[in-house]
């Protein structure tokens, strides 16, 4: 980038306003180091930082990197050799500790923040250098006894000889001849030797080395011989400690140096994650965001190469007025005229400096909305730097700034010039302006031109590529109202901008009698246009409160209408769920009623069946339905009634021949064979029989089944049965299966909602066919089936 550019458009105030939101030294190197890069790349990961910061930030508002310091340093002083002073380990076992626990509290948000994780997933853990360290600095930077068992027998024989030196002095002291020779009964120390102060006229009552004398000459600071050797031992303890410290201290600095590298890794991403979380916290100061980056060469489909929205100079705090902005699509030249002192250099600074903190990283002080391009230089020709040693004067110097721009701007820069033409003849200078702004035009280059030349905005309004715009101007309070205008040229206003100022009224007159008529009538017209654009823009801001007002009021409405159409739902569906539930107690009420007539009923044709069977049985006793003793087909009925299987017997109830299968004697049971069927019945309905020689066995007697009987089947299939149809099929199935001579049959009604269920189940408990009935079981159906025994 264009360093004479940076410093025009001041650069480096954003620097120092954003390493104000650092938390250690290594992170503000980071900050002043900071320049705008042309590596897409390079800005999209980084404004990605930001952006995943300020969601850190949003998640918890306190986050910071803890208790890191800057210890790269130290390490580098360990690595030469150097001893770290207690202190200095206390810094780097503490570093150690918060880059250790900022590694963990990430990891827990590695999805959510993937970049910021990559940054601190590279943190190395050193926690045996923390845990030496830990062991024997104490949080005060004190060794502790604890660094080596050689230290703490030392300190241990250091304390207890110097209880028993002092113990030795105070006897002296509180002696009655130590009473009269002290000046005062304390034990001091003088050069690192324990002493007694004595009267210097007791000097010679006692034996001892002098080794001071008090400024007044009256008192001599004296070791006793008694406690000399004590004195010399404790003197060489403290030599001992010494060197065992010294010995520990050399030890820890060399872990230190050992992890050298690692120390200096760690400090470097921490800065790096610090950053980026000082750029979130301006971004949450000053309502800054990321802006969407466009790569080099690129146009957005059917929208504008650069695009500012509410766009405000970040160096103007919350005074700054909003702009919006876009250009590259329908042009790229933009002549913006107006006022003095309206905020024209403001506007231009803000595009420029904008586009510099994009391209350094940086979240920029407008809506997410905004994009920018990556501009491959950002030149600026503002501000007057006329130099009397180098005999430049105001227009050299800002033609030397154009040729400079001129040679070094390309399609892909953004060019910002102030006062186009400034600093000559008018005539002349307009016609450079025009010439220079089509030759930047010819490249494709991004420019935007302040101006005051009446001819250059008719130029602007009048060329393709080219478009106006003004900083709006109050025409009641002539004041500006630094609001830009795209679109519309707008007026110099330098006689009301000049009297607004203080100017005095008579030359304001003279001035505007002085003046063209042809200029007074352009600069009238304007004011009225600026005026009409202004209502213009009142209306449609009126008209789009109206409009949010409309679409407030319809969501509202529209909220409302499917809050009733929920409540005409819920109200319609308890009304269904009522009448369903009427309707099914008063089905099973009539089910109920149904079942009791139709058990009556049964009652009934039961009773009148034993009766007739009684009737029967009764009649079958009497003595010609009596078997005869020769069958009428010719058998002989055997008086021997033991009966074995392979034996033909004679089934007396219905007066045909059968073949014996088995026979139990326990159970009295006997299993027949009479044709194609098997049979088990009672002993004592069979008659065992033999046949004549030559005979076969006897035809049987024909048996005629009542028409509409069919085969019974040994299941009953109800699924999908109404109710009302449930105890019919049922009560006609259990007649056949008795009518077939059947033991037990399968009733299969399904779970569903267990209604068919309860029906066959209540059926059966009263059917007078049925002896007992079951669930079925895990291979039978389980409770989808009923297992009835007749």
């Amino acid at each position: 980038m264009d360093d004479k550019s940076l410093r025009i458009l001041e650069f480096h105030r954003i620097r120092e306003i954003i390493s104000g939101f650092t938390s250690f030294s290594a992170s503000r190197e980071l900050v002043n180091g900071l320049m705008p890069v042309t590596d897409y790349a390079v800005i999209h990961l980084s404004l990605k930082q930001s952006a995943e910061a300020r969601r850190l930030l949003s998640l918890e508002p306190g986050f910071s990197i803890g208790g890191v310091t800057d210890i790269r340093e130290r390490a580098r002083m360990a690595v030469l050799g150097r001893i770290l002073e207690p202190a200095e380990l206390l810094e780097v076992r503490c570093t150690l500790e918060a880059t250790r626990k900022l590694r963990s509290s990430l990891t827990g948000l590695s999805e959510e923040l993937p970049l910021l994780w990559a940054i601190a997933g590279d943190i190395t853990a050193l926690p045996g250098l923390e845990e030496s360290i830990n062991r024997c600095i104490s949080p005060t930077a004190e060794l502790l006894d604890s660094a080596s068992p050689a230290l703490a027998a030392i300190r241990r024989r250091l304390k207890e000889l110097r209880n028993h030196l002092l113990d030795r002095l105070h006897s002296i002291i509180n002696s009655p001849r130590g009473q009269r020779m002290v000046q005062e009964p304390i034990v001091t120390e003088r050069e690192g030797r324990y002493v007694i102060p004595i009267k210097i006229e007791t000097r010679k009552e006692i034996k001892g080395i002098v080794h001071d004398i008090s400024n007044s000459g009256a008192t001599l600071f004296i070791e006793p011989w008694s406690t000399l050797t004590m004195g010399n031992e404790l003197r060489e303890l403290a030599i001992q400690e010494r060197r065992e410290i010294d010995k520990i201290l050399t030890a820890l600095s060399a872990r230190v140096a050992e992890h050298e590298a690692e120390i200096s890794r760690n400090i470097a991403l921490v800065a790096e994650l610090d950053l980026a979380l000082a750029k979130a916290r301006y971004a949450g100061k000053f309502g800054a965001s990321e802006p969407v980056v466009i790569p080099p060469g690129e146009n957005p489909a059917g929208d504008a190469r650069l695009k500012l929205v509410a766009a405000r100079h970040p160096l103007l705090g919350e005074g700054a007025v909003p702009m919006t902005l876009e250009m590259g699509r329908d042009f790229s030249i933009l002549v913006i005229t107006g006022p003095n002192t309206g905020g024209k250099t403001v506007a231009l600074k803000t595009i420029g400096l904008l586009s510099l903190m994009m391209q350094a990283g940086l979240p920029i002080p407008a809506s997410e909305e905004s994009h920018l391009p990556v501009f491959d230089g950002i030149f600026a020709d503002i501000g007057d730097e006329q130099s009397i040693e180098q005999t430049l004067s105001t227009f050299s110097w800002h033609i030397g700034n154009i040729i400079r721009i001129i040679n070094s701007a390309t399609e892909n820069s953004l060019v910002l010039l102030d006062e186009l033409g400034i600093s000559t003849d008018p005539a002349e200078g307009s016609a450079l302006a025009r010439s220079i702004l089509l030759h930047f035009l010819s490249l494709g280059t991004i420019t935007v031109a302040t101006t005051h030349y009446s001819d250059l905005k008719a130029f602007a309004h009048t060329t393709d590529g080219f478009k106006n715009a003004s900083l709006d101007f109050d025409p009641v309070t002539l004041e500006p109202t630094y609001h830009l205008s795209v679109g519309t040229p707008g007026g110099s206003n330098a006689l009301a901008t000049a009297a607004r100022l203080g100017l005095d009224a008579g030359i304001i007159a003279r001035a505007r009698e002085m003046t063209a008529k042809g200029s007074q009538e352009l600069e009238a017209l304007l004011a009225d246009l600026m005026n009409e654009r202004q209502r213009f823009s009142s209306l449609c801001d009126g008209l789009e409160k109206q409009r949010a007002e409309l679409e407030k009021q319809n969501a509202e409405l529209g909220g409302e209408l499917k809050r009733l159409q929920a409540e005409e739902q819920r109200i319609i569906q308890e009304a269904r769920d009522g009448i369903v539930k009427q309707a099914a107690e008063l089905h099973r009420e009539i089910q109920q009623a149904a079942s009791e007539l139709r058990r009556e009923k049964k009652r009934e044709v039961v009773e009148r069946s034993k009766q007739a069977l009684a009737s029967v049985h009764q009649q079958l006793k009497a003595d010609h339905w009596q078997p005869k003793a020769i069958t009428e087909a010719g058998a002989e009925a055997v008086e021997d009634s033991h009966i074995t299987p392979g034996d033909t017997v004679w089934l007396k109830e219905v007066n045909i021949a059968a073949k014996v299968l088995s026979l139990s004697e326990e159970t009295g049971q006997i299993e027949v064979q009479a044709g194609q069927a098997k049979l088990s019945l009672s002993m004592d309905r069979v008659t065992r029989t033999a046949s004549p020689a030559g005979r076969g066995l006897p035809a049987s007697a024909p048996v005629r089944i009542e028409a509409g009987s069919g085969k019974a089947s040994l299941e009953l299939d109800l699924r999908g049965r109404r109710a009302d149809e449930v105890e019919v099929a049922l009560d006609s199935f259990l007649n056949d299966a008795a009518m077939a001579n059947l033991t037990e049959v399968r009733i299969v009604h399904g779970i569903g909602s267990g209604t068919v269920r309860s029906i066959v189940r209540e059926s059966l408990a009263a059917h007078p066919l049925v002896t007992n009935f079951r669930c079925g079981g895990q291979k039978e159906g389980s409770d989808g089936v009923t297992i009835v025994r007749l």
